[in-house]
């Protein structure tokens, strides 16, 4: 399999693509704190907090991907089975004598 040399000007463009995308999340950052700062008697509340949750995951994930991402669902999953591997892992670490276990 033949893999191709991007060429230099490929990775230019990449790079300036990354700094406007950069700088673009860094102006949103800046009008978030700026919106937090601002005291709560004066400004009217700005989102839920669901809504502020969704824009973090929504930053977090454009932050990633380097591009906005249309968000359909978000479900907070949990399980049982982190909690049991870990008891497995614990359980596995102890060395057991079966010498002293026999009469």
């Amino acid at each position: 399999m033949k893999t191709e040399t991007p060429s230099l000007a490929d990775v230019v463009a990449l790079l300036e693509s990354l700094r406007a995308d950069v700088a673009s999340l860094g102006e949103r950052v800046a009008t978030l704190e700026a919106a937090r700062a601002a005291p709560a008697a004066q400004a009217a509340p700005t989102a839920a907090p669901d809504d502020h949750t969704m824009t973090i995951i929504a930053a977090a994930i454009a932050a990633f991907l380097g591009k906005k991402a249309h968000i359909r669902q978000i479900q907070l999953l949990g399980s049982a089975a982190w909690a049991q591997q870990g008891r497995v892992t614990i359980q596995a670490s102890h060395a057991l004598n079966s010498a002293r276990s026999q009469p």
